[in-house]
């Protein structure tokens, strides 16, 4: 039984489908199709019953799943082991960052980095999910909360300042009631947002009209006249058209926090970046 054939049965069985699948293990769709069959006439067992919703894992699929992650941890665990060892300073260094962290903080120690370090190919990977270090989606992640998963080598990088900000044309909103006034908030279903609630707090006689998950986007919008917005200074600083509010209480800043797999923890291009950030790291502080 071959390991390529027993990651494309738990892709299946995490996705559901044979197109989801081939996306995720970036294969084509006959592929997986057809790694999938002969993987089921290998072992003599249907794995997968076909139903209008789906893939479904039948009952002796369903049996082999949890051997099958065990298998997967034993390849993945090998291949950091190996990754670990590799001294070369080329290769490819994946990053995971919130969308605003990689366009507003990354972008200038990303240039020192590749200029320093040409052979290195750099890829970042933005947005809300979490990408897994210990399954190598990235080497390494900033995160506004600690890592909770084991074998993660984390510290505390920096706390960065908010603040509250207007677009430049727009009139000052009196701190402590806020009437008159739209605000711009986050979703905040996906977690805890103190500077959120201090906002909501801040001007309690304002209004809530646009909510979004991408701090970019609240930024563009308060810019638009639409409302007071909390974004992280390295954020709202650099946009065009905001203006940061006086206001007698700022509200809190977030610790960033930095994380890879302690398996690489020796990988040469991964200790170059890391210290690449630790130089820019003085220029981060509130």
């Amino acid at each position: 039984m071959e390991w390529s054939d027993v990651r494309i049965f738990l892709a299946i069985a995490r996705t559901g489908s044979l197109g989801a699948a081939a996306r995720a293990l970036n294969l084509s769709h006959p592929t997986v199709g057809r790694r999938l069959r002969a993987l089921e006439h290998a072992t003599g067992q249907t794995l997968f019953q076909r139903t209008a919703d789906g893939f479904v894992p039948t009952e002796e699929g369903a049996a082999v799943i949890t051997l099958a992650e065990q298998m997967e941890e034993g390849a993945l665990a090998m291949e950091r082991r190996l990754a670990g060892q590799e001294q070369k300073l080329q290769g490819s260094l994946r990053i995971s960052s919130a969308d605003w962290f990689g366009a507003y903080v990354l972008p200038p120690i990303i240039a020192d980095y590749v200029d320093a370090y040409p052979l290195i190919d750099v890829e970042i990977l933005t947005g809300t999910r979490l990408f897994s270090l210990a399954q190598r989606e990235a080497d390494i992640a900033f995160r506004i909360v600690p890592f909770d998963t084991p074998d993660i080598v984390q510290r505390r990088l920096v706390r960065l300042a908010y603040g509250a900000y207007v677009g430049v044309g727009s009139p000052e909103p009196a701190f402590g009631d806020g009437t008159g006034f739209r605000l711009i908030t986050h979703d905040t279903s996906t977690g805890q947002f103190p500077d959120i609630t201090w906002l909501e707090q801040s001007f309690p006689n304002a209004r809530t009209v646009l909510r979004s998950n991408n701090r970019n986007v609240q930024g563009r919008m308060a810019h638009q006249g639409i409302g007071i917005a909390v974004l992280p200074q390295v954020v709202g600083d650099q946009l065009a058209g905001l203006r940061r509010l006086d206001l007698p209480e700022e509200p809190p800043g977030r610790d960033i926090w930095m994380g890879y797999h302690r398996d690489i923890r020796r990988l040469h291009r991964l200790r170059a970046f890391i210290d690449t950030v630790n130089r820019h790291i003085g220029k981060l502080q509130s």
